[in-house]
């Protein structure tokens, strides 16, 4: 499911974006202030999308969780399409807008990276919103210009950069989308990894007896590649094996762009 953003009104979303609303006149009357308010129903929504899912959000299912009818928050929120917007940039103010100052450049990127990861597993719908279209919010904007500053201090030329930003992102979002895929894979499938792999490397090794023949660099590569177990007690033990991977494929891939990267600026100079 891919969801685009900006499918509401343009002055209205990014009014609410950048809260340049006009602010409504107190009220002088007698009966309770209104309870609602924009960052109410941004906080109630990305909490229904949070643990239900994207499929799950509507401004009922929102109004519901708020203790109020979807048609109060209406008044706020012109529509779905504008509370997407303003919950995707909302989850975007939770990342770090500067790290410590450092000689070493490469230190920062993998923490900017490290960040953006976690937030995308922390709220996964995030993922369903397409790249295509940005929200261009302000939390949103201040991401992108931490990365290009981060960038910016390897010295190479803006064009360069401006396509690595185009680079870390995919990367980024493709590692998440696989951990938050294998966190709810089981649940999702009702059966777990390893049943899932032993009912089906069973059945491909009696249908294909051949397989071995048909992809010798696919069997080479498991035999010569194949992951060290981890020794480790950390976080990484209680993980399943799919997230681990997931992880332990994105630090890898992160560490080859950043090669990269020193290379790039090694030829410049």
């Amino acid at each position: 499911m891919v969801v685009f953003a900006g499918q509401g009104d343009a002055r209205r979303s990014l009014s609410l974006l950048w809260r340049a609303e006009v602010a409504a006149p107190p009220r002088t009357g007698p009966g309770p202030k209104p309870r609602l308010s924009v960052d109410a129903i941004v906080t109630a929504a990305i909490a229904v999308a949070d643990e239900e899912g994207m499929a799950a959000l509507s401004m009922r299912a929102v109004g519901d969780r708020l203790g109020r009818t979807a048609m109060a928050l209406y008044t706020h929120v012109p529509g779905k399409s504008e509370l997407l917007d303003l919950m995707y940039d909302a989850v975007h103010a939770e990342l770090p807008t500067s790290y410590p100052e450092s000689d070493d450049w490469r230190a920062p990127l993998t923490a900017w990276a490290g960040e953006v990861l976690e937030l995308y597993v922390r709220h996964p719908w995030v993922l369903q919103v397409s790249q295509a279209r940005p929200v261009l919010g302000p939390h949103e904007y201040a991401n992108l210009d931490t990365l290009v500053r981060l960038l910016g201090a390897t010295g190479l030329e803006a064009g360069t950069v401006r396509r690595l930003v185009g680079t870390l992102f995919p990367l980024v979002q493709g590692s998440a989308r696989t951990v938050a895929d294998a966190r709810r894979a089981a649940t999702a499938t009702g059966s777990s990894d390893e049943e899932w792999w032993a009912a089906r490397s069973a059945a491909l090794t009696e249908l294909v007896p051949d397989f071995a023949e048909r992809f010798p660099a696919v069997i080479r590569l498991e035999r010569e590649g194949a992951p060290e177990p981890y020794r480790t007690h950390d976080d990484r033990d209680a993980m399943p094996y799919p997230e681990r991977e997931a992880r332990e494929t994105f630090r890898v891939g992160l560490g080859v762009l950043l090669d990269g990267i020193e290379a790039a600026r090694a030829g410049r100079s």
